[in-house]
């Protein structure tokens, strides 16, 4: 079986996949340590019985429903390759927008807080775009905590500390600039559990409490206390929490509160600006 092959065959066995010829490819490649480029213009080479062992045992795997990301080991966000294991989230594309919000608002010597960091995805990115400043990513789960120190020696980035705990509970008042986090934000009842990657992701980096807003309340509460004067926090929602979450703001004393919408059109983040 030559690459070729091997890719139209990843592609008759991914039935339960919507993009099957992507995740064939992207298998192939890790086994290869190769680029798609390389498979398109070595399409004819061989594939060791080896390899084609191994190619057909992640096939089986991704057919049953492993993400990719497990898979490999791999996952792209914003500009970063990240090591992934199923003890943290795999990123999302809509989670850039938190990235992309968060650098419109931070400054070189400002302290900027990622709480619930998993990979360490938004609290690196952010800090290789802003070398001058300092961030400080928190998780509860050290086993997540590792993966993210490990992601940012990869990437050689010396401006993130790392701090096991539960969301603000340890940080003294008023000694963050910003904060921004992803943090929970399913009903523990919700259908979707069961589908798709997420049943495969760890469930206390997913849901919150029947309505999904728990740890948000929690976050936005002791945001008010943490943040320096006219800081911003950041939070990442489901789709249809927009209107409760900017409440939860409001209610705690922020103020320039809005509402941003991601790659699907969907309202996602929330931030706004205390004033003390």
């Amino acid at each position: 079986m030559n690459i070729s092959q091997a890719v139209v065959h990843g592609c008759n066995v991914l039935t339960q996949s919507e993009s099957p010829d992507r995740d064939s490819q992207i298998l192939l490649c890790n086994i290869l340590s190769c680029t798609t480029v390389y498979l398109h213009s070595r399409s004819d080479q061989l594939l060791t019985e080896q390899q084609r062992t191994r190619f057909e045992q992640l096939l089986q795997q991704r057919q049953q429903g492993q993400p990719i990301a497990h898979l490999t080991g791999r996952s792209g966000f914003w500009t970063l390759d990240l090591h992934i294991t199923p003890d943290t989230l795999i990123p999302r594309p809509d989670t850039e927008l938190l990235v992309e919000l968060a650098l419109s608002k931070i400054k070189p010597t400002m302290l900027v807080a990622d709480l619930g960091t998993g990979s360490g995805a938004i609290a690196l990115s952010l800090a290789q775009e802003q070398p001058l400043a300092q961030f400080v990513a928190m998780d509860y789960s050290r086993s997540a905590l590792t993966i993210a120190k490990k992601n940012a020696v990869t990437h050689q980035l010396n401006n993130v500390l790392f701090w096991q705990g539960q969301w603000l509970d340890a940080i003294a008042d008023r000694s963050l600039d910003i904060v921004v986090s992803n943090p929970p934000y399913i009903q523990v009842d919700d259908p979707h559990l069961s589908q798709g990657d997420v049943r495969f992701e760890p469930l206390t980096a997913l849901t919150s409490g029947v309505d999904g807003l728990d740890d948000i309340r929690k976050i936005v509460l002791q945001a008010q206390r943490c943040l320096t004067n006219t800081g911003w926090l950041l939070v990442e929602h489901g789709y249809d929490q927009a209107q409760r979450v900017k409440d939860l703001f409001q209610k705690a004393g922020f103020i320039n509160i809005t509402s941003h919408k991601d790659l699907g059109d969907n309202d996602r983040v929330v931030m706004g600006q205390i004033e003390c």
